[in-house]
């Protein structure tokens, strides 16, 4: 049986956009009408909810099950779970940058968060040789898989 050229790349397409659906190098979708504007705390994080979700908020003692990318200003990537074989990262809230524990207060379960984290809140003057240098900017997109 002979398929033309047009049909070819039309199932080629097909293919294509089915492959990357559930792809582990990067976050989910986002909603059709999440903010493109950062809000900003009273602590200067800041934070825009990519999507929403009614799922159990967590508190400061809670433990989450969350994917994550981080990057600089520059575009440098520093840490993804997205891409690494191990899967989502666990961790208590009160046991991390004080930035993380409050900007992942903010999202349900199930739920998109980008944070924008200014370097007082984040590694502040020492940075995190030897990705992260001093008085960075720290850029991170969070999916919040679970809390408990």
């Amino acid at each position: 049986m002979l398929i033309r050229c047009r049909e070819l790349f039309g199932l080629l397409a097909i293919v294509a956009a089915f492959a990357g659906c559930g792809s582990s190098d990067g976050p989910g979708r986002q909603d059709s009408d999440a903010p493109q504007e950062f809000t900003t705390t009273p602590s200067g994080l800041k934070y825009r909810i990519l999507r929403k979700s009614d799922g159990d908020k967590p508190t400061s003692s809670s433990s989450v099950r969350v994917y994550f990318r981080g990057w600089l200003d520059d575009g440098t990537e520093f840490e993804n779970t997205y891409s690494a074989k191990k899967g989502p990262s666990e961790f208590r809230l009160n046991q991390v940058m004080p930035a993380w524990n409050e900007g992942l207060q903010l999202v349900g379960e199930g739920g998109m968060i980008e944070l924008e984290i200014p370097a007082a809140l984040g590694y502040g003057e020492r940075g995190m040789k030897p990705r992260i240098p001093p008085n960075a900017t720290l850029h991170y997109v969070f999916e919040l898989e679970s809390v408990r």
